[in-house]
């Protein structure tokens, strides 16, 4: 049977015939649109990739009635797999907190700690998980876990069988279910499942649980004790790897399979074929072992049985050549191998790089490949594996599935994290994806800005304060919106709100948001305008306070300063005219002076007042019929003349 390599699904596009059109599209930064377009084809043409669809439908225009939407990561909405995504997160932290100067040996059993809890993880969401790609979360634990055994765990000659027995024994418990239904039962021995049992512990080199399971067979038929006996002595006697050395175990297993084969030459259990298909079992009979396909039920269990009885000390290098023949062997000369049984094959080859890629062609997100390689690239195992363009592998698995969840409106969040440990594009990636966040509430938004300024990314929380106090000023929210432009620094945009605060209180003779006005401090240097926003508002708060020496010293500084726009003198002056009919004398002469100076420059015709404002004295609308403007001049006049009467006496 020829191996054939692992190909992506082809995805077919309701409705659309590949043989009369073209198919356009647009890429997203998560997802592409398809549509037809008008033109012909020429030649067949196929969308052949593991996308889901996600089918939307739009206008029928053009003879184009659908534009669908694909998106490469659709696993990121299941809920089921957010709580996987979550939960390997931590452990993903974790992984990148060992030190890289630890020893290697010092290093390992945390890597085989870790990828225990990468298993326990995908084992705790594995019954809610339906079928993937043809892959389903059991088969995921399963290449992972042979991962483990034989790239991060890296068993030796001896040890390699037992772990992978192990490892068979996790992914095949219904041998034990039915040994449950079994026992009990009124006559477990008369079972029709009692022999299915017994030569499944075995199988599974679970001689112990065989031996249990035998006794209550031998008990009921007294004439065939003693065969039942010596094949329990065998079950017994079989040698398992421990401490000892490799020639010490070989010696002992030679020892230990002569006496079975005797015992088969002897035709010790030639009355009962269960017992004696058991003994050709121990001296691994492949022709036994085939018979019971059933039992095995997959290849890599038939070659990890073959192993058992007939090659324990097997080295990790030899291990190619019997999975390639266990498959040949077991698998029907007719059969095409699954995307699984050839990333299995990868595997049991040593080839990591066909593991990862079989892999990430056979399912439609990165989590398992991009955390896989990782762990695998942490235990140096990866060093050769660069990519010609950029990255290396781990990176650019890790950049693919981050960039997938940040698609997704709460998962962006770990996202952030696996771009932080990508130290070639990480950061680079991250600036370009934080940017497309949806910024739906101002909490979301300070949450971004604080990831950001983590990170001193300036620019990016220059933007999103811009795009927050574009909102805001939208919603007429000029608090929140000047609050926005002040974080961002950004001048223009302050000037502009601070224009429409003063605006508003032209039309309504109060400031909203004082709280914030009132408390501006440095921020109001920002633009000449914020800061005559603030200092208009002091000159207000001084007047109330009844300190009108302070506010006149502040109110004309504002216009001789130049810092209060021409628009609003006429405001500023008439704001002037409460004190100067104060019976105490507040402005100077000089000061008088310079409001007239202030006055005749504004009606001198340098600058006009703008009609449509509305005039205000401290607040309180000013109507042109009630208070002429020549009546304006003249009370400067005579202030004007009352100061220097003052002055000359």
């Amino acid at each position: 049977m020829e191996e054939v390599d692992v190909e992506p699904t082809t995805t077919p596009i309701p409705g659309f015939d590949s043989n009369k059109k073209h198919l356009g599209f647009v890429w997203g930064p998560g997802d592409i649109l398809v549509y037809e377009t008008i033109y012909k084809a020429s030649v067949q043409s196929i969308l052949s990739n593991s996308l889901s669809l996600c089918i939307s439908s739009g206008g029928s225009a053009g003879g184009c009635p659908f534009v669908h939407e694909v998106r490469k990561d659709e696993d990121i909405y299941s809920p089921i797999l957010r709580k996987l995504f979550n939960e390997s997160h931590h452990i993903f932290v974790g992984l990148q907190r060992i030190r890289d100067d630890l020893p290697s040996k010092n290093k390992k059993p945390q890597f085989v700690s870790i990828s225990k809890n990468y298993r326990s993880v995908i084992r705790a969401c594995m019954e809610e998980l339906q079928q993937v790609a043809g892959i389903t979360l059991l088969s995921l634990e399963l290449i992972w876990n042979l991962c483990e055994v034989l790239f991060i765990d890296a068993a030796p000659a001896g040890s390699l069988v037992l772990h992978l027995l192990d490892w068979v024994r996790l992914h095949k418990a219904d041998v034990d279910e039915k040994a449950r239904e079994v026992l009990a039962s009124e006559s477990p021995a008369e079972h029709q499942a009692y022999w299915d049992v017994v030569i499944s512990y075995v199988l599974q080199g679970r001689m112990d649980e065989a031996r249990q399971v035998l006794v209550k067979r031998a008990t009921l038929q007294p004439a065939a004790r003693a065969m039942f006996k010596l094949l329990d002595n065998l079950l017994m006697k079989m040698p398992i790897f421990n401490t000892q050395t490799l020639t010490e175990f070989d010696v002992k297993w030679r020892h230990w399979r002569e006496e079975v084969d005797r015992c088969l030459q002897d035709q010790s259990f030639a009355s009962n074929p269960h017992l004696e298909d058991i003994c050709k079992i121990l001296v691994g009979d492949e022709d036994v072992l085939l018979e019971h396909k059933e039992l095995l039920s997959t290849w890599y269990h038939f070659l990890v049985t073959r192993l058992l009885f007939s090659h324990p000390t097997v080295k990790p290098t030899e291990l190619h050549y019997y999975a390639q023949s266990s498959m040949h062997m077991f698998l029907d000369t007719r059969c095409v191998p699954e995307p699984l049984d050839s990333i299995l094959l990868a595997a049991f080859e040593f080839d990591i790089h066909q593991v990862i890629k079989d892999c990430s062609i056979a399912l439609n997100n990165w989590w398992f490949v991009g955390h896989l390689t990782d762990l695998l690239d942490h235990c140096k195992l990866l060093q050769s594996h660069n990519l010609h363009f950029g990255s290396n592998l781990r990176e650019f698995l890790l950049l693919e599935y981050a960039s997938g969840l940040f698609t997704h409106h709460s998962l962006w969040q770990l996202a952030v994290d696996y771009f932080d440990h990508c130290p070639e594009f990480g950061r680079v990636y991250l600036e370009l994806q934080i940017e497309r966040v949806p910024l739906d509430t101002e909490r979301k938004a300070l949450k971004v800005i604080r990831i950001c300024e983590q990170r001193q990314m300036t620019e990016q929380v220059r933007s999103i304060c811009k795009i927050m106090a574009k909102k805001a000023l939208r919603n007429n929210r000029l608090g929140s919106a000047l609050s926005w432009s002040i974080r961002a620094k950004d001048a223009a945009f302050a000037t502009l709100i601070s224009e429409r605060f003063l605006q508003d209180y032209c039309a309504k003779g109060t400031f909203s948001d004082l709280d914030l006005i009132d408390n501006l401090g440095p921020a109001m240097l920002l633009s000449d305008r914020l800061t005559f926003l603030g200092k208009y508002r002091e000159f207000h708060r001084l007047y109330g306070e009844k300190r009108f020496s302070d506010a006149a010293k502040l109110l004309l500084s504002l216009m001789t300063a130049k810092i209060a726009p021409r628009s609003f003198w006429m405001t500023l002056l008439t704001d002037a005219l409460p004190l100067l009919e104060q019976k105490e004398v507040i402005f100077s002469a000089d000061q008088t002076h310079e409001l007239m100076f202030c006055l005749e420059e504004l009606t001198s015709g340098k600058s006009v007042p703008n009609p449509d404002r509305p005039m205000q004295v401290l607040g309180y609308p000013l109507s042109n019929v009630c208070f002429p403007f020549n009546l304006l001049i003249h009370c400067f006049i005579i202030c004007s003349n009352l100061y220097s009467c003052l002055a000359r006496g």
